[in-house]
């Protein structure tokens, strides 16, 4: 009787690519040895395939290895039927990575064979044998890792130069014996020049803009040009104690073995700038930047984060949620967001959504009513806790910081927006176990439409009406009271220089007043399309006819 073909397939693998330019090496001699093993085998029916997986240079404390990732895709595929390695930390050397190849390799019904340690896996003392052998290879692997790590930290408090990423200003040692840096001239030159401008503006933003204009660049990395220096390259840059004659080390700087670029004197003085710059930034959010209830809890459309950011205005902070997107890649079709509108949408919509579950008896697993009025005062004792706690804040924005506390995400859609609250501190915030809590009740689903005007957006939450536009109110008021100099007797030039503003202002807006009635009412009422703005208006040629004009704006003239 002929027995069944398996289909052997040799793993070899080295940790580092130390000797692996040899001819022959240390992965030929592992595959070596395990294809003299299969062809003992042949007799059992076992055959070699032809194609290898070579991992060369890579630990086998990870299952990211592209000869290993290669090697269960071909047996998934059914092209291999068993692997055969030297030894069995070749494979892996964490004990669990090693579960997770055998229940593949299970599932597939495959195998795998160690040429020199055998044993049986399919028995129970084969298997122990088995997580013995991984465990002290797991434990070789962490020792050495140790090791390296001491031997790292040893060499750093000597001041050498351990590898990594080269800094501008500065080459590794020609001789790779020698764990040095020397001083590449040029970019060194470029580093003093930082310096000396931030030592000079003391603003990261102004050195940013003065290091284009000088055209300095970051290091010339594998062929590609440097970069233009951001404000963050620029300030890793001038907190960088290499450039001291230091190494730093975690938390610790020693003295290095390679030259300063910067003196003394002048890595003093920018410390202490950027130290000063720190301490006035900490005092600025403390009493002027508000706090942002929303931070890392709210999602855009795309589930991209909406950051907190601000703006100032005739003394004013004015504060947004913005689209992370908007930031870095200057994407137009990210959201901004007003905090002062979407914060207490959010936290009133928690608030009536609790209060509503609580009465209904739906907020609890327990809807007795005993159960149902020991919750309501806790809520009630808990709520007025938060707010007395943030008494140095309004109590309307103490209110909604209370209740946004409770918010785990809040996640924007087309006409909708989910809030998800957190079970656990509702729950505590209740008096109740996370369990108590009835799990459909946890988020809820309200109506909400973004209206995009360019990266601006009009919100219409609920069922709130949008507030009206001011803007446009006193633009149409205006027109109305040009109108009415102009029936008097008033050229357009006389009423430019009586009220101090330009002919071609008072041209361009007159057409304002001439908009049909119930266009005029909806800008009043603020009942107009949230997109519909003063500028947009001033853009688009406006037509005499009153329904070509419902038309034009999406207003119609049955309002």
């Amino acid at each position: 009787m002929t027995k069944p073909k398996i289909r052997c397939a040799i793993y070899t693998r080295k940790s580092t690519d130390e000797g692996l330019d040899q001819e022959f090496n240390s992965l030929d001699a592992q595959y070596e040895a395990c294809a003299a093993y299969v062809t003992s085998q042949r007799h059992e029916g076992w055959m070699l395939v032809s194609k290898r997986y070579d991992d060369g240079g890579v630990s086998g404390g990870t299952l990211e290895r592209p000869a290993l990732q290669a090697l269960l895709a071909d047996i998934e595929a059914g092209h291999v039927n068993r692997i055969i390695v030297y030894k069995i930390d070749r494979l892996t050397r964490s004990l669990s990575d090693f579960s997770k190849i055998v229940d593949r390799l299970d599932t597939m019904d495959a195998s795998f064979v160690s040429v020199t340690q055998s044993f049986n896996t399919a028995t129970s003392m084969g298997r122990l044998t088995l997580n013995m052998l991984l465990s002290f290879a797991q434990f070789e692997r962490e020792v050495t890792a140790e090791r390296i790590r001491d031997k790292i930290a040893a060499s750093k408090a000597k001041g050498l130069w351990m590898g990594g990423t080269v800094p501008l200003g500065y080459d590794p040692h020609p001789d790779k014996t020698i764990r040095g840096l020397l001083i590449n001239k040029p970019e060194a030159n470029t580093v003093q020049q930082i310096f000396r401008l931030y030592a000079d503006l003391g603003c990261l933003r102004r050195v940013e803009r003065a290091a284009e204009q000088q055209t300095l660049r970051s290091k010339s990395r594998h062929g590609k040009p440097g970069a233009v220096f951001t404000r963050g390259a620029i300030h890793k840059l001038l907190t960088n104690p290499i450039y001291l004659g230091k190494i730093r080390h975690k938390d610790k700087i020693y003295d290095g073995q390679h030259d300063a670029i910067i003196d003394q004197a002048l890595w003093d003085q920018v410390q202490a700038a950027l130290q000063s710059k720190r301490a006035k930034q900490r005092g600025a959010r403390s009493t002027q930047n508000p706090t942002a209830p929303l931070k890392g809890k709210l999602f855009d459309q795309t589930g991209d984060l909406l950051t907190p950011t601000h703006t100032k205005k005739t003394g004013r902070v004015i504060r947004y949620y913005i689209s992370n997107r908007l930031i870095k890649a200057k994407d137009p079709s990210g959201t901004r967001l007003p905090a002062k509108t979407i914060e207490p949408f959010i936290a009133e919509a928690i608030q009536k959504h609790i209060q509503t579950q609580l009465d209904q008896g739906q907020l609890l697993t327990n809807s007795s009513i005993r159960a149902i009025q020991d919750a309501q005062a806790k809520w009630t004792t808990w709520h007025d806790a938060q707010v007395n706690q943030l008494g140095q804040v309004t109590t309307d924005d103490a209110c909604t910081a209370s209740l946004l506390s409770l918010l785990k995400n809040a996640r924007i859609h087309a006409q909708t927006i989910t809030v998800t609250l957190d079970q656990a501190l509702l729950a505590a915030a209740l008096g109740q176990t996370e369990d108590d809590l009835a799990y459909g009740a946890i988020a809820f689903t309200l109506p909400f439409k973004i209206k995009k005007r360019g990266v601006e957006a009009k919100m219409i939450c609920g069922d709130i009406r949008p507030e009206p536009d001011q803007t446009l109110q006193r633009a149409l008021a205006a027109a109305h009271a040009w109108v009415g100099e102009i029936r008097a007797g008033h050229s357009i030039a006389q009423i430019a220089k009586d009220q101090g503003t330009s002919e071609s202002l008072i041209r361009t807006r007159l057409k304002l007043a001439f908009l049909s009635p119930n266009i005029q009412k909806a800008i009043l009422c603020g009942t107009q399309p949230a997109d519909l703005t003063l500028a947009i208006l001033l853009r688009i040629k406006i037509d005499l006819d009153w329904d070509i004009q419902a038309k034009q704006l999406g207003i119609s003239e049955a309002v």
